[in-house]
This record gives structure tokens, C-alpha cells and sequence, in this order.
């Protein structure tokens, strides 16, 4: 962490000190990845190798977190120019998200218009007993949609300078995110189909499957959003931490619409 004289700057910028934390971390996923490796071919010793890269990534990125809050929060290397910026990478990293998902509904979009000889020619594929749209994705449809308006709420609130309800609210979200994970829990214990079940089995378990990791990784951002504010870490013209997690909330409501309306909806007829 710097010691700089802020007073000293003549410059909007924020040029961080050599860190060893990029490097260790990179040791970090080289053991989930030969951990991973290694639980595919079947050796014992991944129980071992796994855990603990996981274990050790997660420490890292604590300590990681924690540094980047300190100079943002209490040491002020977060200027208006360092924010758009970050602002910019947010809005990039959700555009390659959305790329991502695009791939997905492009190959259920590929099997579905033109069926294949081998599932014979017929979509969804004979033997596969679809999940109505109108029970479980219906009301993840409502939950989800209402976590986004609470989580607006929650955004107007804290620029506002309204923390209590800005707090009441992100407890609202996340109640609701996790009552949404739960249903989609629910969902794949009861489907009478699994992710090798033919073309249309591996697309909607791959796109309901991410979105739902996307779900969990958006809840614990916003959970600690919520520590943060609790700590009165934001500030209503200083936020971006929170704003980004509310921008890819957004991005997970939208992602689920489209799955609710082509996957579960249109391709399930």
C-alpha cells in the first residue's frame, strides 16, 4: 500500500505500487487447474491439490479485496478519472458476459430451427419431458424481476443519502436471489432429464446452469456490498463497487428473460 503524499500528486491518476499479489495468485490457480487435472484422471492426490488452491485463492483475493477498499475508501486514489475507468472495465466485462451467453442461445438456436437426423429431426427430441414454463421459471421469472426493482431502490436510496433504506433493500435483494437459487435447486432435482439427454438436454443445463452460478456469483457480490455499506464505506457520489454489482444484477434479469422466453417458453413446446 502507497505512502504517498496525496498532496504531492499532480496527476488524477491512481499508479499503484508493485504488489506481489498478482504473482502469488497465478500459483494459486496452477494448483486448481493440476488439481482439476489430476481429479480427471482419477489420482487420488487431487483431494489434497484442489481444496487447497481453492482455499488458497480465496485468501488472496480477501486480501486483495481488502487493499483495493482501503485506497479507494479511506486513502482517496479513487478519483473521478480512476472511476470512469473502472466504470469502463465493468461495462467491458459485462459485454464479453454477454458474448458469452450469446454462444449458448446460439447453439440451442442451431439445434432447435434445424434438428439434427440423430434426435430425428424433431425439437425438443422425443423422450424428453419438458419443464412447463408456467410453474417454478415463472415464479424465478417474479422473484428475479423483483430483486432487480429493490436493488434500484437501493441504488436511488444511497445516492440519495438515505442508508437505511438503501440497507433495507440490498437485504430484500439478496433474499430474494437466494430464494431464486433455492427454486432453481429445486427445478434440477426434480427434471426428468440430465445434461447428457440429447442436444437439448446439454444447451438447457448449460445456459440455466451458468446463469445460475452467474446468480450465486452476483449474490455474494452484493452481500458484501451490503458489509460494506453496514461499515459506511459508501458515499452517495461514491459508490462505484456497488454500482457495478448493481449493473451486472441488471445483467443477470436480462439474461433470464431471454432464457425464460426462449428455453423454457418457446423451446419447450
Amino acid at each position: 500500500m502507497s505512502s504517498t503524499n496525496l498532496a504531492n500528486i499532480r496527476h488524477p491518476y491512481h499508479l499503484v505500487d508493485p504488489s506481489p499479489q498478482p504473482f502469488v495468485i497465478s500459483f494459486a490457480l496452477l494448483m486448481i487447474t493440476t488439481g482439476t487435472v489430476l481429479y480427471m484422471h482419477g489420482l487420488p492426490v487431487w483431494m489434497f491439490v484442489l481444496p487447497l488452491g481453492w482455499a488458497w485463492l480465496i485468501w488472496i483475493c480477501v486480501d486483495w479485496f481488502k487493499t483495493i477498499v482501503t485506497e479507494a475508501t479511506f486513502m482517496g486514489y479513487h478519483t473521478e478519472k480512476v472511476q470512469f475507468s473502472h466504470r469502463t472495465g465493468i461495462k467491458l466485462f459485462i459485454a464479453s458476459e454477454v458474448m458469452f451467453f450469446f454462444s449458448f442461445f446460439w447453439a440451442f438456436f442451431a439445434s432447435s430451427l434445424s434438428p439434427s437426423i440423430w434426435i430425428f429431426q424433431q425439437y425438443p427430441p422425443e423422450g424428453i419431458d419438458v419443464i412447463s414454463p408456467w410453474g417454478i421459471p415463472l415464479a424465478n421469472t417474479v422473484i428475479l424481476l423483483s430483486s432487480g426493482a429493490t436493488v434500484t431502490w437501493s441504488h436511488y436510496a444511497i445516492r440519495g443519502g438515505e442508508l437505511a433504506q438503501a440497507i433495507y433493500s440490498l437485504q430484500l435483494t439478496i433474499i430474494l436471489a437466494v430464494v431464486f437459487t433455492a427454486l432453481q435447486g429445486f427445478e434440477y432435482v426434480h427434471a426428468t432429464f440430465t445434461i447428457s439427454d440429447s442436444i437439448f438436454g446439454t444447451c438447457f443445463y448449460m445456459l440455466t446452469g451458468f446463469h445460475g452460478f452467474h446468480v450465486i456469483v452476483g449474490t455474494i457480490w452484493l452481500t458484501v456490498c451490503l458489509f460494506r455499506m453496514g461499515r459506511r464505506h459508501f458515499k452517495p457520489n461514491h459508490h462505484i463497487g456497488y454500482e457495478g454489482a448493481i449493473w451486472y444484477w441488471h445483467f443477470v434479469d436480462v439474461v433470464w428473460l431471454f432464457l425464460f422466453v426462449v428455453v423454457y417458453w418457446w423451446g419447450g413446446k
